[in-house]
């Protein structure tokens, strides 16, 4: 369903914004790659299947470089799921980690935003559900501007 009308997440509670990717160096090397895009499915699907675990949503796209959009519900969740032995996340970690990492074939980044409500903004208009309105709930935009607190001091 697309939404002409402006449109905005309806977010109430602070949330994790965790991007994360991988980028194919060496195209040839199908072997070291290969394993890599199959964990990195394998646990978008584990996710999708085990909301408990607390990712609310994602968006993923693909190409030379792969990315993935993912909103957390804490920090503390995604921090278990990554330790978790009995979960996807580590055992592909530890494989990167021992036989692809070192030979530069595929390069492996990641990125941790922690957000509140207040301190972002999203708008969506002439569009599904996505992204952060896919992962929450998407209402009529108020089009309000955002409050940043300033967080030194």
């Amino acid at each position: 369903m697309i939404f002409k009308q402006r449109m905005e997440p309806l977010v109430d509670e602070p949330f994790i914004v965790f991007i994360v990717g991988f980028r194919i160096n060496n195209y040839w090397k199908i072997h070291k790659w290969l394993p890599v895009l199959r964990a990195f499915k394998r646990m978008l699907k584990e996710l999708e299947n085990n909301p408990g675990k607390g990712c609310m949503g994602y968006e993923y796209w693909s190409g030379r470089g792969r990315a993935c959009i993912q909103y957390w519900k804490s920090y503390q969740q995604l921090l278990d799921y990554a330790r978790d032995k009995s979960a996807g996340h580590f055992p592909a970690w530890f494989d990167f980690n021992s036989s692809v990492s070192r030979g530069g074939d595929v390069g492996l980044w990641h990125e941790i935003y922690f957000a509140k409500p207040g301190t972002f903004k999203a708008v969506y208009r002439n569009m599904p559900p996505y992204g952060l309105g896919k992962a929450t709930q998407l209402t009529p935009s108020k089009a309000t501007s955002i409050n940043v607190e300033s967080e030194t001091g």
